[in-house]
């Protein structure tokens, strides 16, 4: 008789669906501190798809981008996933996914955001600084010794030379090209061919969803609730804290990551 009366509550719960959310927040590097890196992230990632027979897995991304090498290593990872275990992906985007941002939403099989999303920067930037000139008041002479002639190259201390600034360049444009490559495999049949998306621009959610660079606007919960029910949980899976992290040690190192992030965030007005 008690069994009889668990089967319809058990049958209710098994229509309820789950939902994996990830979070992916702030700058991407291999070094970075409760940013976005493949090493950092990658078993929060695995817990996510194979944990519970989640119906989906979202990612909530909010990232001014960073380097290209762990953007392809998330990226490729999340597509990986969800090839083996067969669970779709979602990616909604807060403030910002640009460039390396973008190029992880792009690894999902669609993105959402909101009205005031920025979407896009597609394209590579390398930055720096001349003080040669600093170095030179104050008496002071930069002492470099190398085998290989190429082995010193865009020194910050030393005269700019031209060839050098041509090799960076080029290393930046093999760049750009493949992250062209990801996103027009990622968005296939999704991107608009009357527009240049590759230039480095950026755009709002509407004009975005004109260009195909996401499916549409609106925010996860409503959106995935819609698609798979009222009832729909959501178990959040984050990143666990290092030691240091959570005791307050590397307050320095933690203060300089604070200041890059907030001048990338800075770019795009945030």
């Amino acid at each position: 008789m008690i069994l009889m009366l668990r089967i319809p509550f058990l049958n209710k719960l098994n229509r309820r669906k789950t939902v994996s959310v990830v979070r992916l927040n702030g700058l991407i590097s291999s070094g970075a501190r409760g940013g976005i890196s493949d090493s950092v992230i990658a078993p929060t990632l695995e817990k996510a798809f194979r944990k519970g027979n989640p119906s989906a897995v979202a990612f909530i991304i909010n990232s001014p981008g960073g380097s290209p090498v762990q953007s392809s290593l998330v990226g490729d990872r999340i597509k990986r996933l969800s090839e083996e275990t067969e669970v779709p992906t979602i990616a909604f985007v807060e403030d910002v996914a640009a460039s390396g941002g973008y190029w992880i939403a792009s690894a999902a099989d669609e993105i959402y955001a909101d009205h005031a999303s920025i979407i896009g920067s597609i394209g590579v930037i390398s930055s720096g600084f001349g003080l040669q000139e600093l170095l030179s008041r104050y008496g002071i002479e930069r002492r470099v010794y190398t085998a290989g002639k190429s082995k010193s190259m865009l020194d910050p201390f030393k005269k700019e030379k031209a060839e050098d600034v041509k090799r960076l360049k080029d290393i930046l444009s093999q760049l750009h090209e493949v992250f062209i490559s990801h996103v027009n495999g990622a968005r296939d049949g999704k991107l608009s061919t009357d527009h240049d998306l590759f230039t480095g621009e950026i755009w709002l959610a509407a004009r975005a969803k004109e260009l195909g660079l996401i499916d549409g606007i609106g925010h996860f919960v409503p959106v995935l609730k819609e698609r798979f029910g009222e009832k729909t949980r959501f178990k959040e899976y984050s990143q666990k804290k290092s030691l240091s992290q959570r005791f307050g040690v590397s307050i320095a190192n933690d203060a300089i990551s604070l200041v890059e992030e907030r001048a990338e965030f800075a770019k795009y007005g945030l």
